[in-house]
């Protein structure tokens, strides 16, 4: 969208985090896009100098569940301003002893148990592409973020697996301790198929994954109360607003890397076969990786 502002680091605001202090606004853009409207308005500024778009993930005042989140058009959204990373703000319940309330963690691996309510691709209607997911995260951008929370002397952990459910309501106890003998670190809602979109758009993505509980595995977890959680999640937002204005410049400097040639040889479609609607719907998000070979 030539004639909107843009921006190459997006920040998606999760549960708490509807704005950035220190943000100077110069534009809300309201995107239409084919696969509907984003959570919310795209709030496009600088943060220390840095050009960055927000967009508050469950929308501002909290009115988008996790399964009913537009997805598909958030991350098109983003890539048509110009998005080349993005800064996945997320609250997660801990599924090890180790990762308190109010550590932060970046995660490098995902359990997707959204159960397929959820799509979770730009390719489809006669295109088909298989991109590479093994490491689902950018590991440039997780490092920044990890780097970025410890200068700020907060309890952080880089690498964890992080399991995705359905939602809204949370697990039972069988299913935190079945999660917790895969290997799951945390429990979230809604890094899928954020993650996954962002590859296939040629997007980094990382997240800053907050704990805010114990997920119900824990011994202890009847003592929790809402506003143990609560007061948490708000000490979690104020740490993600320091982290955040800390680590733009850094990301700003950050060069290409593997994400952004995701597409590469994952179309397998004729070029040819592909119909005429379906390469213009998919050319903000695949660009000339949809083009038939020039003919010699």
């Amino acid at each position: 969208m030539p004639n909107h502002p843009q921006a190459e680091i997006a920040i998606i605001g999760g549960s708490g985090l509807y704005e950035i202090q220190g943000f100077a606004e110069t534009a809300v853009v309201d995107v239409d896009t084919p696969y509907g409207k984003p959570s919310d308005v795209v709030t496009v500024g600088e943060l220390l100098d840095v050009p960055v778009a927000f967009l508050p993930r469950h929308g501002r005042g909290h009115r988008v569940s996790p399964t009913e989140l537009p997805f598909r058009a958030n991350i098109y959204a983003l890539k048509t301003l110009g998005v080349k990373r993005i800064v996945s703000v997320s609250a997660v319940g801990s599924l090890q002893a180790r990762l308190q309330p109010q550590h932060m963690v970046v995660p490098d691996q995902l359990i997707d148990r959204t159960r397929g309510l959820r799509t979770s691709t730009f390719f489809e209607d006669g295109v088909v592409a298989h991109i590479s997911f093994a490491e689902p995260f950018c590991p440039d951008m997780s490092r920044v973020l990890a780097e970025g929370s410890q200068g700020q002397g907060i309890p952080t952990h880089l690498g964890a697996t992080l399991v995705v459910m359905e939602g809204p309501a949370f697990s039972t106890k069988a299913e935190s301790e079945m999660y917790r003998a895969w290997g799951g670190d945390l429990i979230g809602m809604t890094a899928l198929p954020e993650a996954k979109l962002a590859r296939e758009a040629e997007i980094c993505y990382a997240t800053m994954a907050w704990v805010t509980d114990y997920d119900c595995w824990h011994p202890e977890h009847d003592a929790v109360t809402v506003e143990m959680v609560v007061e948490n999640l708000i000490a979690n937002v104020a740490n993600s607003r320091i982290i955040l204005r800390h680590i733009m410049p850094t990301l700003a400097e950050l060069g290409p890397c593997e994400c952004q040639t995701a597409l590469s040889n994952a179309i397998i479609t004729d070029r040819n076969q592909i119909p005429a609607e379906v390469r213009r719907r998919l050319y903000p998000i695949a660009g000339t990786h949809l083009e038939p070979p020039a003919v010699s």
